[in-house]
């Protein structure tokens, strides 16, 4: 097997061949997926090698003490030959991976063989193809959580000890000082557990990440953003935890520490920076100083470690292995989210390569993955499957001479600045019920748009006969469920973006129209129905042969705080809205894509994702959230035919045709037409008559089939073939 090693001597990196290792009794032998370099611990490692002996001996002064101690026992000569001989061999690297189990040992029982585990240790979690592992530093990874994700365990679990020697407390205020990748899954943890968080580090690209996922303020810790920020959040009094999480030589940190936390405040050092504590500032305050032991109780104790004695819940609840358990079931739960900080994903066999290039700075990162050969988890390509519609009877036709009587489940900003004016100023239409969570904001758009009754008994609604249609326009995660019961309560439906968030709830969903007859809905895919689109359209006119489609989305930063960003409960920003702009494509092509490829970059929420449909077009959907707020927020191009379709934001549209533009059209930017409008007069149309629903409920399907499977492909870095009846 392969295993990345280097020579402290000379610096030297390299892969070499070497035995496999036995399958001990006490442990399993795991066949990596990913392995995750720690780019503070490792790097640093990599980089001390790379000094001269005196470097060596400046930045390891501990190692020299014990030289000297040697030396003092055993003479010079026999102290050169022992300290040479152990400089000059190969010493591996690594110690956080996620792998299959190929073996089990004598007395395992909680795993067996094709098992997937997440494995710690220095000498256990290496960069190798083959791992054998105790049984107290490997724990099985939840349904569902992707390798790559289930590779961060070690070091989520040495974040995670931290902030518990921190013991942080609901609404205190903390302080994070460097914000590498110990640091940002400490802003995440501490996010998690109710703490308001500032970040500081000198890298902005680092701040930025940090605020994306959930620090309440960031900065240079030389300027005075961040004492700023402390003073806004605390009162003035200071935070009541810092966490030292930065490296090198600097004493900035813990002076920084002192002058920012508050009177018997708590510093937890965590990374390995220089400590030289002001005694005066420390002594006034009475600070509490704190180490955090990498993963937790049982680090470095061989009857743990190796031998597998775990220790007493009762006595000690938070082990090594348990706070490995813990982070994996964050990570699964939506809790902790390390898809942002992952920067790069290298090959296995371009290890030394990778290391080269993160230590010549030509590549920044937070964290970098290598992908290990002939993973058993990946060896088939993904698939989701498009369920398929089956309607077991159809709807009768209403009359047309009464009003359609429509019911509102939520009244948020979209439905009163996007929908609920439209559909106030509608002929035969009849604003009969509003249903909100809360008494006054029904009340607020009873009185604003004039529904007849206001409520909070959603069971009212659905059991009113007089009610023909309900409006879904609450927050994602709801949407599937109530769509499924007002289907079942024979209701037409109109539900916002998205329909599900998951392939369970699409399934929930339509099995409701299978054992209702009812297929009476719409999804709030509004662009297909903007006036200057459909007009473009109809100039550039039929194709005959495949279609490029590029569509770039600057969807921008979202304002700190947004339930937008609660990844756990309402899935991601994509999954969110992504289907308006798959619905877009896929309405221009006409056809269902059959198969999604899905990239994210590095570091923030910006995807890239390659629609192929039927016929070998191909829609490129680029979704950011990095660029200039003053840009378009939506431009496309569509091109076929020796011909040019361009849409720049709703505001203007051209088609080329040969060297010649044939047709432009412009609107005032205040006259943007998404097609909210004439969406809502199709729906209205079709529940008065009972005629077809503005879009065939196999195309919603269809187009939230792909929007989840983006999701499934950024997991399995891989294409995801939509599979199913179209």
């Amino acid at each position: 097997m392969k295993q990345v090693v280097q020579n402290y001597k000379s610096g030297e990196l390299a892969v070499l061949d070497v035995p496999v290792p036995g399958c001990k009794p006490g442990g399993v032998l795991v066949r990596s997926a990913y392995s995750l370099i720690s780019t503070g611990t490792e790097m640093m490692k990599v980089s001390e090698a790379g000094m001269s002996m005196l470097g060596k001996a400046r930045s390891r002064p501990d190692q020299v003490a014990k030289v000297m101690q040697s030396v003092a026992t055993n003479g010079v000569p026999a102290t050169y030959r022992k300290v040479m001989g152990k400089l000059d061999s190969y010493t591996p690297l690594g110690y956080s991976l996620c792998g299959v189990v190929e073996q089990v040992g004598a007395g395992i029982d909680d795993v067996k063989v094709g098992d997937l585990v997440a494995c710690a240790g220095n000498e256990h979690a290496l960069h190798a193809e083959l791992n054998w592992v105790p049984k107290n530093l490997y724990t099985p990874v939840p349904d569902g959580l992707a390798p790559r994700h289930a590779a961060f365990g070690t070091v989520g679990s040495i974040a995670l000890q931290g902030v518990r020697q921190g013991e942080s407390r609901l609404g205190e205020v903390a302080l994070v000082i460097g914000l590498g990748l110990i640091g940002q899954l400490v802003v995440q943890l501490l996010a998690a557990s109710g703490v308001r968080v500032v970040g500081a580090d000198p890298d902005p690209a680092r701040c930025e990440l940090a605020a994306r996922l959930g620090a309440a303020a960031c900065g240079d810790p030389a300027s005075a953003a961040v004492e700023t920020a402390v003073a806004e959040l605390t009162g003035g009094h200071g935070v009541d935890q810092v966490y030292l999480a930065a490296g090198g030589g600097s004493n900035q940190p813990v002076e920084l520490a002192a002058r920012l936390c508050r009177d018997r405040g708590r510093v937890v050092d965590i990374g390995k920076c220089r400590l030289d504590l002001p005694w005066n500032a420390y002594y006034e305050k009475e600070l509490d100083v704190r180490f955090s032991r990498s993963y937790g109780p049982g680090r470095y104790d061989p009857e743990y470690e190796l031998e597998g004695r775990d220790y007493p819940i009762g006595y000690v609840r938070w082990t090594e292995r348990r706070n490995l358990a813990c982070f994996l079931d964050l990570l699964a739960r939506g809790s902790v989210d390390v898809e942002p900080l992952i920067s790069h994903i290298a090959d296995f066999d371009d290890a030394v390569e990778t290391y080269q290039r993160l230590k010549d700075g030509e590549l920044k990162a937070v964290a970098v993955l290598f992908r290990y050969p002939d993973q058993p988890v990946a060896a088939e390509a993904p698939a989701v499957a498009v369920p398929s519609v089956n309607v077991r009877a159809s709807t009768p036709v209403r009359s047309v001479k009464s009003p359609v009587r429509l019911a509102f489940v939520g009244a948020g900003n979209y439905a009163t600045s996007m929908l609920l004016p439209h559909l106030a100023q509608r002929d035969g239409v009849a604003l009969w019920t509003v249903v909100t969570t809360t008494a006054l904001s029904a009340a607020n758009a009873q009185r604003k748009f004039g529904f007849a009754q206001a409520t909070t008994d959603l069971d009212a609604v659905l059991g009113d006969k007089t009610i023909d249609a309900v409006f879904v326009v609450t927050r994602h995660s709801s949407h599937a469920e109530l769509t499924r019961r007002a289907l079942l309560a024979g209701k037409a439906v109109f539900v916002e973006k998205p329909l599900a968030l998951t392939e369970d709830e699409l399934a929930g969903v339509l099995a409701a129209v299978e054992e209702s007859g009812n297929d009476r809905l719409q999804v709030g895919f509004n662009r297909r129905f903007s006036p200057l689109l459909n007009e473009a359209k109809q100039r550039f006119g039929a194709r005959t042969g495949p279609a490029n489609l590029r569509y770039l989305v600057n969807a921008g930063q979202l304002q700190h705080g947004s339930w937008y960003l609660q990844q756990g409960t309402e899935g991601s920003r994509f999954a969110g809205e992504g289907g308006h702009f798959i619905d877009t494509a896929s309405w221009l092509l006409g056809a269902d894509p059959v198969s999604v490829y899905a990239v994210a970059a590095p570091g923030n929420e910006d995807l890239q994702v390659v629609l192929r449909y039927p016929d070998g077009s191909t829609a490129t959907l680029s979704y950011v959230t990095t660029g200039a707020p003053g840009f378009p927020k939506e431009t496309l191009d569509m091109v076929a035919d020796g011909k040019v379709l361009r849409l720049d934001d709703f505001v203007r549209a051209t088609v080329y045709d040969g060297r010649r533009k044939r047709w432009v059209s412009s609107r005032l930017p205040k006259a943007r037409d998404k097609g909210q409008n004439a969406e809502l007069a199709a729906f209205i149309k079709a529940v008065r008559t009972g005629g077809p629903m503005p879009v065939p409920l196999e195309s919603l399907v269809a187009t939230t089939a792909a929007t989840l499977a983006v999701q499934t492909g950024l997991a399995s870095d891989a294409p995801v073939t939509l599979v199913g009846p179209r």
